[in-house]
């Protein structure tokens, strides 16, 4: 069987036989988009504050991205090991132990106070949250066929923009309110309401008691991957993802985007404070408004890849050519460090998060795409590991880089590295002629 699948997506009649399939699988989608709102929220609520947090405890830029940079190691493990654990215990329960893990280590960042507490909670936040994603991705490949997925997985992954949004608006508030301290236990509480909606809402897709046989049988027509595993029987063939030419395209093309968005999302605060003397209370008037055009670039990608699949158009040259075009709006960030406006500056800083998450989408549904649904949480994992490393280490070179010069080089490098990874997916994915059952599930 060749499960890259890159020819005309299989055409599946959304009424199967005379009546229309329930809707099992969108309340699961924006169950999870909940859960990375709340996930941006948690992570953001330090970020948000870090003007404050600076001033207060005096940290230098070098002090304040190895406080960022703790976040993103263990952010980048547990995308690895949260992808085996997830194909080891299952989405359902996967999902449950992060959230519950990330709320607590979250609300006990209100009793930090110096660099070594917060930075050791950031890692512990990390390690939870990492979580998310390759369980979301997981859930879109056993739930969606291939032409719903870039959809699917633009409502999830638009929860970071919404998060990143609602913690720029409400963060600063609690903490001119109640103090800052607040702010860690309202994001961490957030999640254990979560997870009783989790828990009535996603059951595998075999044993779900809301799922209709129309439905499933629409999902699985629209499969183009290997029937569906018992947990846990993925584990063993991960080692050999490494061989393939895929994993390294979708690696290669996540370790050098990813940094993107972890320095505007982390450093935005910081950079309106520094270089535009925005305070706490216009912070929280204005930084939300970049994650709102994030959000709208999610769902650009997605509902155009979408309909170009649907329009005939192969499944992995609709996504990769959608990378490609979304380069030409990132590179709107360049100029946002020489504009002396601040409005000017957003704006542009705007566009450039706009493409960052078109790409972005297109990024995270490769997997799904070209790998069979009982490894795409591994799948994805390696990649987030490689990512997160990589926004680690753009993370401790740009606090280095403001101490010492300014932020105009950071925003050069955010602009043009995506230009290398679309680069990098031409040269690496294929998809016609190389089936990966003879790959990997052979050698398991």
């Amino acid at each position: 069987m060749d499960t890259f699948s890159d020819v005309k997506p299989p055409m599946v009649n959304a009424f199967t036989h005379g009546k229309r399939p329930e809707r099992a699988r969108w309340w699961i989608v924006w169950t999870l988009f909940l859960s990375t709102t709340i996930n941006y929220i948690s992570r953001q609520t330090f970020s948000v504050l870090a003007p404050l947090l600076t001033a207060q405890f005096h940290l230098s830029h070098v002090e304040l991205s190895r406080i960022l940079g703790a976040f993103q190691i263990s952010f980048a493990l547990a995308w690895l090991l949260g992808g085996m654990f997830l194909d080891a215990v299952g989405t359902r329960l996967g999902l449950a132990v992060a959230v519950i893990f990330w709320s607590l280590v979250n609300i006990f960042t209100g009793f930090a106070g110096s660099v070594f507490t917060f930075a050791a909670s950031r890692f512990l936040l990390g390690m939870g949250e990492g979580v998310n994603w390759p369980g979301a991705s997981k859930a879109v490949a056993e739930w969606f066929p291939n032409e719903e997925r870039s959809v699917a997985v633009a409502i999830f992954d638009s929860g970071s923009s919404v998060g990143g949004a609602l913690a720029a608006l409400i963060i600063p508030w609690i903490a001119l309110t109640l103090g800052w301290r607040w702010s860690f236990v309202f994001s961490g509480m957030l999640g254990f309401g979560w997870l009783a909606v989790w828990l009535h809402v996603y059951h595998p897709l075999d044993r779900h008691p809301r799922v209709t046989r129309e439905e499933v049988a629409l999902i699985r027509a629209g499969h183009n991957t290997v029937p569906l595993s018992q947990p846990g029987e993925g584990l063993s063939r991960w080692p050999s993802l490494l061989r393939n030419r895929n994993v390294w395209g979708i690696v290669v093309g996540r370790a050098l985007t990813d940094p993107i968005w972890w320095f505007y999302v982390f450093w935005l605060p910081q950079y309106l404070s520094d270089a535009q003397g925005f305070s706490l209370r216009r912070i929280a008037l204005f930084a939300w408004i970049p994650f709102v055009a994030a959000d709208l670039g999610n769902f650009t990608g997605g509902l155009i890849s979408g309909y170009c699949i649907r329009r005939g158009i192969p499944v992995i040259r609709a996504r990769t050519w959608i990378c490609a075009v979304s380069c030409l709006p990132i590179l709107a960030g360049i100029p946002a460090a020489r504009v002396h406006n601040a409005y000017a500056a957003l704006t542009l800083i705007c566009v450039a998060l706009w493409g960052y998450a078109s790409w972005s989408t297109m990024g995270l549904t490769l997997p799904s795409d070209l790998f069979p649904e009982e490894i795409v949480a591994t799948v994805t994992g390696v990649s987030g590991l490689a990512a997160g490393l990589a926004g680690a280490a753009f993370t401790f070179v740009v606090g280095l880089t403001v101490d010492r010069f300014s932020y105009g080089p950071a925003f050069l490098a955010a602009g043009l590295l995506p230009l290398a990874a679309t680069a990098a997916l031409f040269l690496l994915i294929r998809s016609p002629g190389e089936a990966i059952e003879n790959e990997i599930v052979g050698n398991g």
